[in-house]
């Protein structure tokens, strides 16, 4: 049987049908270009790489989700957000992740960050006093004079341990703040009495907890604990990079929210085997145990989807304005100007998330 020429029926719509092939694929390689981050390799300044706050970072990392998105990441860790945002402003890291407060104070201070993956929609900040130190605590003005540990300066720790003094009646200079970063580091600094208290993130606080070395004075692990705090709801850790890098980088952002949000969405259903098995042991500090309570404790604390709301936003921007800024601001609050929830609600709707 002879096959159909070109110019028979059968033929030309064999050659239609094999031209809209060709078509389609050429466009879904040209879309697959697009969609390809534009800067594979990149570094994100982390303040505490093992703790639960970073934990989508971690599941991300271990569980394959950057690579997926066409990155190689490395995951820089610092002792506390404010040398993790040193190191953005230093040029030595592409991105960094920490408290949504450093996008206000940073552009009050007339440098442009945007955070777009929220990842704690809760701070999950505690503060708590050593009751070794201070045996007979009753009020926190027992704290004046004394050594409190923070992650680092300028960290979220240092600015919470400001703002729960301050609400006792106590100013910045009424006590020693102490950098002990978030491992284990900061357990000793408080079990050896070289501080009196510390305004820590698990695991740090729980293994604290556990063994009744703290009494808490303010825990923000949840949205009702937050809500009590601040008034209203308060973010905690996102991702943010320059304006700049936002705007050139486009699709590496949206790689980068993409990887995070399906981190989170894996969050909201992974059990204890699922966290043990995707978590490194060395982030344990060597109580399987304690550190899963500690993200029980956690899990109401993370964001499911990595979109920030915009009461949350109002929130933040009127502590920090209260109780952060210090010297009056260089520029007036723009809460737009420091968020934006576009790649997060594309990746939300790649991912299905609820």
């Amino acid at each position: 049987m002879r096959a159909p020429s070109a110019t028979s029926p059968m033929g030309g719509r064999r050659a239609v049908l094999r031209g809209l092939a060709a078509a389609t694929l050429v466009s879904c390689t040209l879309v697959r270009a697009q969609e390809r981050p534009e800067k594979p390799k990149l570094s994100i300044a982390v303040g505490g790489r093992t703790t639960v706050y970073y934990l989508p970072l971690t599941i991300a990392d271990q569980l394959g989700f950057f690579a997926h998105e066409g990155l190689e990441v490395d995951l820089q860790d610092h002792a506390g957000g404010g040398l993790a945002l040193q190191s953005l402003l230093q040029g030595r890291a592409d991105v960094a992740a920490g408290g949504f407060e450093h996008t206000i104070l940073l552009r009050q201070r007339g440098v442009n960050c945007r955070a777009f993956a929220l990842l704690g929609r809760a701070p999950q900040l505690v503060f708590g006093v050593s009751t070794r130190a201070l045996p007979e605590f009753r009020d926190p003005s027992q704290l004046k004079g004394r050594r409190v540990g923070i992650s680092a300066p300028d960290s979220s720790t240092h600015w919470f341990a400001r703002l729960v003094l301050a609400r006792a009646g106590l100013a910045a200079t009424d006590v020693e703040y102490v950098g002990v970063g978030t491992s284990t580091a900061a357990v000793m600094a408080l079990r050896e009495g070289r501080i009196d208290a510390i305004a820590s993130i698990d695991p740090v606080i729980s293994m604290l907890e556990f063994r009744g070395e703290i009494r808490v004075l303010a825990d923000t692990r949840s949205p009702r604990g937050t809500q009590e705090l601040y008034g209203g709801p308060m973010p905690g850790g996102c991702i943010y990079a320059p304006q700049v890098f936002v705007v050139r980088y486009p699709q590496t952002v949206q790689a980068l929210t993409n990887a995070a949000v399906r981190a989170l969405k894996w969050l909201q259903t992974a059990g204890p085997s699922d966290i043990v098995r995707a978590v490194p042991e060395s982030y344990m500090y060597g109580d399987r145990a304690i550190y899963l309570a500690s993200l029980e404790k956690a899990r109401a604390a993370l964001c499911p989807d990595g979109l920030m709301t915009e009461e949350a936003v109002a929130t933040a921007h009127r502590v920090v304005a209260q109780y952060y800024s210090g010297s009056a601001p260089v520029r007036p609050q723009a809460p737009g100007a420091t968020y934006t929830n576009d790649f997060a609600r594309r990746a939300k709707l790649k991912f299905q998330v609820a």
